[in-house]
């Protein structure tokens, strides 16, 4: 990109230079043929001025005035011989043609020449010629037009400095951008360009970060989806196996009953996904007043079983709870997830109390385990409090936070959760 940038600057100024210098050109060379033609015009009628008084007295011998330079002067009688001065001995046709004219002029051989006729009266007394070589006009000319090929050259070299600078300053940046680009497709998301002070290639640099951003964020939300989903697919997925496998160990009278507890884990583990897949778009139904007894029952059909298969009971405790406004699907799996650490780490009978807090309605998830280190952040991504993954927590909180409620622990022993949920506007 570089040598073509500079390739047609100087191109261009080549062509530029050109179409200038070439009128230029040509017009100095007439500029000097039409001066030297004045000079000896002039030098010319000066020598006719002064031999006008000797040729009226045929007594005198006309002498012409000294010449500069390569001008050569000669006084020619009418019968066209050459009197005084130089030149041809014999009047040339330039010479001729002053005899019906004011000024002859013409080219004779290599020379200039311009002829005047000299009066008296009307008496024809003589032709005065002068002359110049063509060498000297070429000389000039060729002077001149090798000094503007060497201003010419020096501006065309300038163009080239100018040009490489220009194409660097321009070049840099898009090459930067280009390995922006390039790191972007190797999956570096963190990349951001620089900027260079053009505003076409900073809009282009503006788009590429803002796309990187945009990609590591959807990549974000990808693996934290894959992580979540992994977190709250494997208590239904271990539930609905136990409850297979203890369906092996059953007579087959009861084998209706096993496969029954089997189809409702089965739908528990449809639910969750669905609600995950919901949660994890963008774009969500806006939140709604939820009824909270369904939800409650619906929590004590999925994880009773569960808890009775290790000996340890769940109760479930309205009190005077009004309807609290959030995602349905986010509360699911919020108190799936504290019911999870309740089965997984804590002890004991697990209560679920839904109580009246004022202007939020609070949901308390408490167990007879052992305290919890309120020093640690429990709601840290990675931050496991047993044999987790650290993930449960931290996920539930940031649904509770997009639902504008809060999650925290209240008591550490007996460790008790406790979800604040805003109230449904009452019309």
């Amino acid at each position: 990109m570089r040598r073509r940038i500079v390739t047609l600057t100087v191109v261009a100024a080549i062509l530029a230079i050109g179409l200038f210098g070439l009128p230029f050109a040509l017009g100095v060379a007439k500029y000097y043929l039409d001066d030297e033609r004045a000079e000896l015009e002039r030098a010319a009628d000066s020598s006719a001025l002064a031999v006008s008084d000797d040729l009226a007295d045929a007594t005198r011998v006309p002498v012409l005035p000294p010449t500069s330079g390569e001008h050569q002067v000669g006084l020619y009688t009418p019968d066209g011989h050459l009197r005084a001065g130089s030149g041809p001995p014999t009047a040339d046709s330039v010479v001729l043609a002053a005899h019906d004219s004011d000024l002859a002029s013409g080219d004779v051989g290599e020379d200039l020449v311009i002829a005047v006729p000299v009066i008296d009266g009307a008496t024809l007394t003589g032709v005065v010629r002068a002359a110049t070589p063509h060498r000297e006009l070429r000389r000039l000319t060729a002077a001149t037009w090798l000094a503007m090929l060497g201003l010419a050259t020096v501006a065309v070299g300038a163009t080239w400095l100018i040009a490489r600078s220009l194409a660097a300053r321009l070049a840099h940046p898009l090459e930067e951008l280009s390995a922006s680009a390039e790191r972007l497709g190797d999956g570096d998301f963190t990349v951001r360009t620089h900027r260079a002070g053009i505003p076409e290639i900073d809009q282009v640099a503006d788009a590429l970060d803002t796309t990187a951003e945009r990609i590591g964020q959807t990549l974000e939300r990808e693996r934290a989806f894959s992580a979540d989903a992994s977190h709250q697919l494997r208590t239904p997925l271990t539930g609905l196996r136990l409850q297979l496998e203890a369906a092996l160990e059953m007579p087959d009278g009861e084998l209706r009953t096993a496969i029954t507890s089997a189809i409702t884990s089965a739908d528990r583990l449809e639910n969750t996904i669905d609600d995950l897949l919901a949660l994890a778009r963008e774009t969500r139904s806006p939140s709604s007043a939820i009824d909270l007894d369904s939800l409650l029952e619906e929590v004590r059909r999925s994880w009773q079983g569960l808890l009775t298969a290790q000996g340890r009971e769940l109760r479930i405790v309205t009190r005077d709870a009004p309807a609290p406004q959030a995602a349905e699907a986010a509360v699911r799996q919020i108190l799936g997830v504290l019911l999870d650490n309740a089965v997984t780490h804590g002890r004991g009978p697990v209560t679920v109390t839904a109580r009246d807090a004022g202007d939020a309605v609070a949901i308390d998830v408490t167990d007879e385990g052992p305290g919890i280190n309120n020093e640690l952040d429990l709601f840290a991504r990675g931050r496991s409090t047993g044999n987790g993954h650290g993930i449960g927590l931290a996920l539930a909180r940031s649904l509770a936070e997009a639902e504008l409620g809060r999650l925290r622990l209240t008591t550490p022993a007996p460790p008790t959760f406790t979800l604040l949920l805003p109230t449904a506007q009452q019309d």
